[in-house]
């Protein structure tokens, strides 16, 4: 992927972790053999009042929490877009570039693949994005996914359309890197110049969402801050209606990005940058 100008420098940002946590009582009952009728009746009336008692504090629980044991929402919709699909769905049909735009790309390309790993950057970006989402929704947020498998046929400009169409605060797209030079290696944000002629007016909101994203990734993992760069010739921002950001997670064809990035136990340090991030540009 081609490298833009660098335009922030990184700064540490951290958010503090939020939970919820649910309580529930149980209510037994018990007879003894050689019960009265009386007794029974007594049984029944204390099981019909814990019942009650149950639905009560359970509605309760939903009216502070949105459902039993759930956070309540905080009114805020990410957008989640894990970049690319299966290499076996043709996206080889070209879309606009952006809005009105006479240029014309493909719908979407294949991503790279793991040099060591053997893992596909489709598959590492579905992955990464479904334990976001599973933070996120922990912590209140609710999140709208452009795709849920690698199979699904939808474009750059189509991802973009969708998070737009959903009413989206922000959209996220996650993605892995891949170089010619295998030293290259550590993380770094993609998003609109403020020249940009089709969604320059969210440069501004970009770049903080990006830098609060980007130091927060880099600060949990460790890897190398390769800072935000601006790029104007990605359909999938050009398209954009909201503040949006290509997280690039690492290198792929790095031996250190591309091992750590599979590995599941650093897979959730990723999760945890990136979602701290995002809670801090709300913040």
């Amino acid at each position: 992927m081609k490298r833009g100008i660098c335009i922030l420098t990184a700064f540490a940002l951290a958010a503090g972790l939020a939970g919820c946590q649910s309580r529930a009582g149980e209510t037994r009952a018990a007879a003894a053999e050689g019960r009265t009728l009386a007794d029974t009746e007594a049984v029944q009336k204390a099981r019909e009042e814990a019942r009650k008692e149950g639905t009560e504090t359970a509605e309760a629980g939903t009216e502070e929490t949105g459902t039993a044991g759930n956070p309540a929402s905080n009114g805020i919709l990410v957008a989640l877009d894990p970049g690319h699909q299966a290499p076996e769905v043709d996206m080889s049909g070209t879309e606009p570039n952006a809005p009105g735009s006479q240029e014309m790309k493909t719908q979407a390309t294949g991503g790279t693949t793991g040099s060591y790993s053997g893992i596909g950057e489709y598959e590492l970006n579905l992955d990464i994005a479904r334990m976001v989402r599973d933070e996120l929704e922990a912590r209140g947020y609710e999140v709208v996914m452009t795709r849920e498998d690698n199979q699904t046929a939808i474009s750059n400009a189509q991802r973009a359309q969708l998070a737009n169409e959903a009413g989206a605060d922000i959209a996220v797209r996650i993605h892995a890197n891949g170089s010619e030079n295998p030293s290259a290696s550590g993380a770094l944000a993609l998003i609109p110049s403020a020249e940009n002629p089709w969604v320059g007016n969210l440069y501004e909101p970009s770049a903080y969402l990006a830098e609060c994203i980007l130091n927060s990734y880099c600060q949990a993992t460790g890897f190398a801050n390769q800072g935000i760069q601006t790029n104007d010739t990605m359909t999938g921002i050009n398209w954009s209606q909201i503040p949006v950001v290509i997280l690039e997670m690492g290198f792929m064809t790095n031996q250190n990005d591309d091992l750590r990035m599979a590995d599941p136990q650093f897979r959730t340090q990723m999760v945890q940058g990136i979602v701290n991030g995002i809670e801090a540009y709300f913040l």
